[in-house]
This record gives structure tokens, C-alpha cells and sequence, in this order.
């Protein structure tokens, strides 16, 4: 893994912590969308659409 690509992992991995923290609602429904659709860039390795979605998940839970 490139040192963008383990950057972007943990990145998936702090947004989905932090998901998993927040209690249930809108907020949280809103981000799992844009978590799920990072984990689908992530699988296509398109970094820059995956850390699009994760700060897009992290700006729902805000």
C-alpha cells in the first residue's frame, strides 16, 4: 500500500469509529450513505472519491 492509500484507511477507519458512536437519527443515516459509498471508491482504489465521501460522512455526523 502506498502511504496514500494506508492514509486513506485509517481515514475509513476513524469516520467508521466515529460512526458507530453516534446515536441513531438522520445524521447518522445520512452518513452511513456517504461511508458506504466510500467504501465502494475505496474498493475501486479512487482515493480522492473515497476521502470525498468520508469527509462528506464526517460532515453529517457534525
Amino acid at each position: 500500500m502506498t502511504p496514500e492509500q494506508t492514509k486513506t484507511a485509517d481515514k475509513m477507519k476513524s469516520v467508521k469509529a466515529t460512526w458507530d458512536k453516534a446515536p441513531s437519527g438522520p445524521k447518522k443515516d445520512s452518513a452511513l450513505k456517504h461511508y458506504q459509498a466510500a467504501e465502494k471508491a475505496h474498493t475501486a482504489k479512487n482515493d480522492a472519491e473515497t476521502n470525498k465521501e468520508l469527509d462528506a460522512a464526517t460532515h453529517a455526523l457534525a
